[in-house]
């Protein structure tokens, strides 16, 4: 877990496997319901334990604690996880808290800022195989995906729990707390990540981004289809307290609990904000309709493109998990400064 710093900025700069196909080409979101809302809940069982709030389990040494996770699914999960296989396109959040999964879908690494953190994790495949995940013995399985029949099969080798990665930072941070047992690490980090960004948006707004600026994220799915995003990845980092606005009809979309929308290029000037920030794909065709689009007279004529507020980041570089976001922290002011 690395540390957090305050800031200071010179005047210079995802349904399915999305995380596979989207994410790579365009942003992870391997959650099918594309919702900000947790609904997880915990109740302690553990041997002599006392049952509290539910989302409160009590701690013990050993034992286990009733959880419910977010699609509704009770199950029986260890108090102190030891060993856990984490499947989804967020495994970054766990890293913040300390936690190292020992398996998951290594498709899910490729490129990612965290991808030295976990030099020694076993690949499970995509979707998780059962019979590979049994091999590595783990206590708790926790996973993206919603389908049940997999979910089914994944709960006959641990205990398994679906997880919300299109959740807020700070609701995912606090349910991994619950889950992990590592309720007072994740608060401490929520508000370390809350003062630093807010250090951040405080540089930002001293060196000329306006109080109350619109900013918008877009990025091309191979068969050009454009998307824009909305309730995940780098919108977590720019949609904050005192950060950038969403444009009304992206902000539409996160009230409604949708992670990102594709939309036509004659729909740019309605989602278009005052800032624009282009994730580049990692598909070749991908990468093509992107700069097929910018050379369209529909981008030239929108405001941010003509005010130069038009800025680009690796797509991998750029999605919503704990260990990215906090390095966002560096690389948003980078990026404005290098073009203001």
């Amino acid at each position: 877990m690395h540390k957090f710093e305050l800031l200071s900025v010179t005047t210079r700069k995802i349904v399915g496997l999305f995380a596979v196909g989207l994410l790579g080409a365009a942003v992870g979101c391997s959650s099918p319901a594309a919702t900000t809302d947790t609904a997880a809940s915990a109740e302690t069982t553990a041997p002599a334990a006392t049952t509290e709030a539910a989302a409160e389990p009590a701690v013990e040494e050993s034992g286990t604690v009733s959880y419910t996770d977010y699609t509704g699914h009770t199950v029986q999960i260890p108090v102190n996880p030891q060993r856990v296989i984490y499947y989804g396109e967020t495994l970054g959040d766990l890293l913040e808290l300390g936690v190292t999964p020992i398996a998951t879908s290594t498709a899910e690494l490729e490129d990612r800022l965290f991808s030295s953190e976990v030099p020694d994790i076993q690949d499970v495949g995509s979707p998780p195989d059962p019979e590979k995940s049994l091999s590595l013995s783990p206590d708790l399985i926790i996973t993206g995906d919603t389908d049940e029949k997999l979910l089914e099969s994944l709960s006959k080798v641990a205990p398994t729990i679906t997880f919300n990665t299109f959740a807020t930072l700070e609701d995912r941070m606090k349910d991994l707390g619950v889950i992990l047992n590592k309720k007072d690490e994740a608060a401490a980090w929520i508000q370390q990540y809350k003062t630093a960004s807010a250090e951040m948006w405080k540089q930002l707004h001293k060196n000329g981004v306006g109080e109350n600026e619109t900013a918008s994220v877009f990025t091309f799915y191979p068969g050009n289809r454009l998307f824009v995003m909305a309730g995940t990845g780098l919108p977590q980092a720019l949609y904050q307290e005192n950060g950038f606005k969403a444009p009304a009809a992206t902000q539409k979309l996160i009230d409604e609990g949708t992670g990102f929308l594709e939309i036509s290029p004659e729909l740019l000037e309605e989602y278009a904000g005052d800032r624009i920030f282009i994730l580049n794909a990692v598909a070749e065709e991908a990468q093509e309709s992107t700069e097929d689009l910018l050379k369209t007279e529909i981008w030239k004529k929108l405001p941010a493109v003509r005010a130069g507020n038009v800025y680009r980041i690796d797509i991998l570089k750029a999605s919503s998990d704990a260990y990215t976001l906090e390095a966002l922290l560096k690389t948003i002011p980078e990026l404005i400064g290098a073009q203001s």
